[in-house]
């Protein structure tokens, strides 16, 4: 497994966001039942309530990471320059964990700000990582 080693950062990247969206799970599956609600049911759209944040926080967390996952094995395995690779999922990452700790503290306003920054930040770091695994391929 040697010819992966130099994208350590990029697999630890992945590694750690998964573990950041499986650490949430739990907390947010007790902030909704802290409100009565059923399993697998969305608080109110109250961008004031912390169980409505967290719960979108690892949803958006849950629908992003397969993409994340996805481009950034792609690169890997398509042999990508490891420096943009692992700079480009780290960036990745910063950006979803800083976007998190905003979401979660309600930091902006729900549809505009930092987290819609961070959001399009993360998102650019992986359309570029897929873009250079696609150049790679052909």
């Amino acid at each position: 497994m040697e010819v992966f080693a130099d994208y350590g950062h990029a697999v630890a990247s992945v590694v750690i966001f998964t573990l950041v969206v499986l650490f949430m799970a739990p907390f947010t599956a007790l902030a909704k039942q802290g409100k009565g609600l059923a399993p697998g049911a969305t608080p109110d759209q109250d961008y004031g309530d912390q169980a409505y944040r967290l719960n979108r926080a690892y949803l958006n967390g849950t629908e992003t990471l397969p993409a994340f996952a996805a481009v950034t094995v792609a690169a890997i395995l398509m042999g990508v320059n490891p420096f943009w690779v692992n700079l480009l999922a780290s960036v990745a990452l910063l950006a979803r964990l800083l976007m998190l700790f905003v979401h979660l503290r309600g930091i902006g306003k729900p549809n505009a700000g930092p987290r819609s920054i961070l959001y399009v930040l993360a998102w650019v770091c992986m359309f570029v990582m897929g873009l250079m695994a696609l150049v790679a391929a052909f």
